[in-house]
């Protein structure tokens, strides 16, 4: 077996082991760099640590560290009050209300399961109060964490973008952030039209409606950041309701904009400004604004450091450090050649289309990312096709396919349903998650790549 095929098969089981073993991606494929760098290829310890991304390590820090910051001082629990705030007691708009809550999180920095841990638990548990299709609402909030993702600061926009620029590849950080959110939105829309939408909106509006929404809505959220992390139970939801009247003063406090929490999207908004429109390095303009917080509030930047998402660090850092291994030793090259060989660009787009949705529905979207997007570096070099369009393509067909039941998103929504309708909306996810699997390529590919060929 040649050393382009030994590297590539390393890399398919470390995809293979973290999706069926639940260890981190990214050690392993730091291993995986370790062991094949020094057999195969007979370097040094220092020369397959050559390939680690340190632009990408301070993009995933910065941002991250500036969301935990923004979690600590109450910025994150004010946008959730007032989006939950804005629907009033107009049911219909609910869902939407958890799409935008969702989009606006992670496009600040969240990472996709954390924004579902806060969200899913809210929507599901008023799903079942007021009668709305469980599968509806899972399917809003996954939607919607994929949504703001792409935005130039979410993680996976400063993944894709990082990659993109590491490769010197032509990109388009405001294109990339329309097509996947348009993305995103129309699949909620449908979604909201299949499962009952219609019959909300004939609803109306219910006066307790926005009173327990809002309840549940703090309850979660602060659930969420004191665990650290996602995977709340819908039993947390439930005990926060139980004590939210006795702490009435307090909510008051936390859903007005102060100073710092002013100060802080005032940061964010200088963040997203920065990086469209100056072409600011997003990961230490973020970590700028995460200092200057810390330095002006340091009694809410307390525990900040922790709450980085050091498993995604860890997960990207390890995918990109095999994959530049690969790169350095021409294996990603043959693989372009193999990938042009094709004979039809198209074809040949299509397919690498597909193969980030099949692998994404089943395993990490963060690695899939990382990785796909330098495998496909010769082959977007050649002109054969519209690099930026393919990419926008790459990003929709990897991430849309979320709701997936096997992937961490579609499990939260699952775990946070009723125990009634758990079975059902399992099934449900999975059969959704397998159509967009099917036509989420196809559908991207053919508005984004081939009308730009």
């Amino acid at each position: 077996m040649s050393t382009e095929l030994i590297s590539l098969a390393v890399l398919v089981v470390v995809f293979l082991v973290a999706t069926v073993r639940g260890v981190n991606m990214g050690a392993l494929a730091l291993v995986a760099a370790f062991v094949v760098g020094l057999t195969v290829y007979d370097l040094e310890v220092d020369g397959v640590l050559a390939g680690f991304p340190s632009d990408l390590f301070v993009i995933l820090v910065g941002v991250t560290y500036l969301f935990a910051l923004a979690k600590n001082n109450g910025t994150v629990d004010w946008i959730v009050h007032a989006a939950v705030r804005a629907v009033g007691g107009r049911v219909a708009l609910v869902p939407w209300a958890m799409f935008l809550v969702c989009a606006a999180v992670t496009s600040i920095g969240a990472v996709s399961p954390a924004a579902v841990a806060i969200v899913a638990p809210v929507a599901m548990g008023f799903a079942l109060r007021y009668s709305i299709n469980p599968m509806m609402m899972g399917m809003m909030v996954v939607q919607g964490a994929t949504a703001g993702s792409f935005s130039p600061i979410g993680i996976f926009g400063s993944i894709t973008n990082g990659v993109v620029d590491q490769n010197d590849l032509p990109g388009n950080q405001l294109v990339l952030f329309l097509t996947t959110f348009t993305a995103a939105a129309l699949i909620a829309a449908i979604t909201y039209v299949a499962f009952g939408g219609r019959a909300l909106i004939a609803r109306g509006k219910e006066a307790t409606a926005g009173a327990e929404l809002s309840a549940e809505a703090e309850a979660a959220s602060h659930a969420v950041m004191r665990s650290g992390g996602p995977g709340v139970p819908h039993s947390a939801v439930e005990a926060g309701r139980a004590t939210a009247p006795s702490r009435d003063a307090d909510r008051d406090e936390r859903h007005t904009l102060d100073t710092q929490r002013i100060v802080t999207l005032v940061g964010l908004a200088a963040l997203m400004i920065g990086a469209l429109g100056f072409d600011l390095d997003v990961g230490f303009t973020a970590l700028t604004i995460a200092v200057v917080l810390t330095l002006a509030f340091p009694e809410s930047a307390k525990g900040a450091v922790e709450k980085i998402s050091w498993g995604t660090v860890l997960l990207i850092g390890g995918i990109v450090t095999y994959v530049n291994l690969l790169q350095d030793q021409g294996v990603v090259d043959w693989v372009g050649e193999q990938v042009a060989e094709v004979g039809a660009p198209l074809v040949a787009a299509l397919l690498i289309c597909f193969i980030a949705a099949v692998v994404s529905a089943f395993a990490s979207t963060t690695g899939i990312i990382g990785a796909l997007i330098p495998l496909a570096v010769p082959f977007l070099l050649t002109d054969q096709v519209n690099a930026i369009g393919l990419i926008a393509a790459l990003a929709i067909s990897s991430s849309v396919v979320d709701c997936s039941p096997f992937s961490t998103n579609g499990a939260l929504v699952v775990a946070n349903a009723d125990a009634a309708d758990r079975e059902v909306v399992f099934k449900r996810l999975m059969q959704w998650g397998m159509s967009i699997v099917v036509i989420a390529p196809i559908v991207a590919w053919g508005l984004l790549v081939v009308t730009t060929a």
